[in-house]
């Protein structure tokens, strides 16, 4: 290829939006020649090339938006730690057909299972399928819910919770809400019930959440649009972050 050829091809490709075909471009047609390409090969290889550099992009700005603590994967959860809980299921959900059905997903245990693990690992397998995350804990959706109603942009932030395909909604029950702060979280769920996924954790059991919502009938209400698409996944085993701690004590005790 010679270089005004060349040089014609990365000006185009920068304008048609290719940038990694235009800084690339040597190193393909020199694997193309090394593998003796034909043209539609060498083709498929540059469009196949430049789009797994758009995907993970794409997947990398997916997950900076999303607010994610971390972007642990399902291999890295110890499902041994937690034998009353069946890997299969939560690999089931891994598929993400729930995400497909705009259906929910409640992850319940005490505190220190990998409940919030197992929420990311799930979000961030949707990030690189192509769908929109975010996550919140509870506490800050409702700050930030009530923090807009006061300021008269109620409907402009309910809109940055019903916008993305999945939304996480992290540590449902550590802290109880009073009524007006349960109906913001009623909204977030009416609204976005058969329209987008969520994926929740809770410390409380499905019958304790009247305490939580302040108001029985509310939080029937929120539970019946819940419960109607979701797959409920208690997870009812010992602590990873005490395990943690009581391994590291052990260690400084051995040391000593």
């Amino acid at each position: 290829m010679s270089e005004l050829t060349s040089t014609r091809i990365r000006t185009t490709a920068t304008k048609l939006g290719l940038p990694h075909l235009a800084e690339a471009l040597n190193q393909y047609v020199q694997r193309a020649d090394e593998a003796r390409m034909g043209y539609l090969d060498m083709l498929d290889l540059l469009l196949s090339e430049e789009l797994a550099v758009r995907d993970d992009r794409r997947f990398r700005n997916g997950l900076r938006l999303s607010k994610l603590p971390h972007h642990k994967t399902l291999e890295d959860y110890d499902f041994s730690f937690q034998p009353e809980l069946d890997p299969r299921k939560v690999k089931d959900l891994a598929t993400l057909s729930f995400v497909e059905e705009k259906a929910n997903v409640a992850l319940l245990g005490p505190p220190g299972v990998g409940k919030t693990h197992i929420a990311v690992a799930l979000a961030v397998a949707a990030c690189r399928a192509g769908y929109s995350i975010y996550f919140t804990s509870l506490d800050d959706m409702v700050r930030n819910l009530k923090a807009a109603e006061d300021q008269g942009r109620l409907i402009s932030k309910l809109t940055s919770y019903l916008r993305p395909s999945v939304l996480v909604v992290d540590e449902v029950g550590y802290q109880p809400l009073e009524r007006a702060q349960a109906n913001l979280v009623f909204q977030v769920i009416s609204k976005r019930y058969e329209k987008g996924s969520i994926i929740l954790t809770s410390n409380k059991t499905l019958g304790e959440w009247g305490q939580v919502f302040g108001d029985e009938v509310l939080a029937t209400a929120i539970l019946d649009r819940l419960l109607h698409h979701c797959e409920v996944v208690p997870i009812n085993g010992n602590s990873y972050r005490l395990k943690n701690r009581l391994q590291a004590i052990e260690r400084d005790t051995d040391v000593a």
